[in-house]
């Protein structure tokens, strides 16, 4: 470390890898100060933050973020829905919530980096004098896939403890420290949902109109509920029958149709456009070879992403399982996260 115990805020969310992350920094002789963000219902997880902090034995900022959440979050989940796109908000999240409002409290506070418990590694290219982000060595539980938003700017001051360790090593070490947390409590998708079903939390938000199920000839085989309930893909909860089973394929807006096939090949595709692009490495050029992931914890498949006039075009060596405009494809070369976007109709 360039200085002494230099000053570093974690983001603690009542979990147990923030809060073994946040007792490897103070070990490690960091000036460590926890920072919680309110999300949700007020005092939901406030107390198991504060004794967490405690039990470690550093200072805790409680900051009320409710209204950007709605903001930046809720309001972005809600719109992509009406829009017919499926959102992927911890992708956003990150972005926006976590990783923004922790760059904003670093510079308040003069501190010298930001820590998540993220799954993830920074590796230093001293030759070239950037930053790569990396898979963790913790292959099932790595959460790169989620970070490729993230700048050269940003990598520069963060660091990521759990990097190299095994989910059960983060446990045992909760376990030994007598960290008061629920080692085996895992967090949900969406948080913001609290178990309710998304379409059950949509039909709060969303005025949509039943149509017909139709196949690719235009033959009617049901109802739908309004299409902003279903999503490219979906096999479950189209309650037709015939020889299926049936998969979505297509949104016909103009005429308010649901299409489907029961071919499952035609849910592959070999290309697909992307918008929104990050890319976290300063010096790669287009036409560029990686390895694409259009889900996380997917197959990872050998693709070229070439430059378009306004955004960029993925083509793969192999068809694509399912790409779903509104959802991230990230790219990979080895175990680096190159950067990512948006998935794009």
């Amino acid at each position: 470390m360039d200085k002494k115990n230099p000053k570093v805020l974690i983001a603690l969310s009542g979990g147990v890898d923030s809060a073994v992350a946040a007792a490897l920094l103070k070990k490690q002789g960091f000036d460590t100060a926890g920072v919680f963000f309110v999300f949700g219902p007020w005092g939901e997880k406030t107390a198991d933050v504060r004794n967490i902090a405690k039990k470690i034995g550093i200072p805790l900022e409680v900051i009320d973020a409710r209204k950007q959440f709605r903001e930046k979050i809720i309001d972005y989940f809600i719109e992509s829905y009406k829009k017919n796109i499926t959102p992927n908000p911890c992708i956003v999240c990150n972005k926006e919530m976590k990783f923004g409002l922790m760059f904003e409290l670093l510079k308040k506070h003069k501190a010298d980096f930001i820590a998540t418990g993220h799954y993830a590694k920074k590796v230093k290219i001293f030759k070239k004098s950037f930053y790569k982000l990396c898979e963790s060595y913790d292959k099932q539980k790595d959460q790169s896939y989620f970070l490729h938003k993230l700048t050269q700017k940003q990598l520069a001051k963060i660091i990521f403890p759990l990097g190299e360790l095994e989910k059960r090593e983060v446990k045992k070490i909760a376990k030994k420290m007598h960290i008061p947390v629920d080692a085996n409590k895992e967090s949900m998708d969406v948080c913001f949902l609290q178990g309710i079903g998304i379409n059950d939390y949509l039909k709060k938000y969303l005025k949509a109109k039943p149509g017909n199920i139709v196949d690719e000839e235009g033959n009617i085989l049901g109802k739908h509920r309004g299409l902003p309930f279903y999503t490219f893909g979906q096999r479950k909860g189209l309650a037709i029958g015939g020889e299926g089973p049936y998969f979505v394929v297509g949104k016909n807006s103009r005429r308010n149709e649901l299409v489907v096939s029961n071919n499952p090949k035609k849910l592959l595709k070999k290309s697909f456009f992307l918008a929104e692009a990050n890319w976290i490495r300063p010096d790669l050029k287009f036409p560029l070879r990686a390895r694409a992931q259009v889900r996380y914890h997917t197959e990872k498949i050998p693709a070229i992403i070439k430059k378009t006039e306004k955004n960029f075009e993925v083509v793969g060596e192999k068809n694509f399982p399912a790409p779903t405009p509104g959802q991230s494809a990230v790219f990979f070369n080895k175990d680096e996260v190159l950067g990512g976007g948006v998935i794009q109709e």
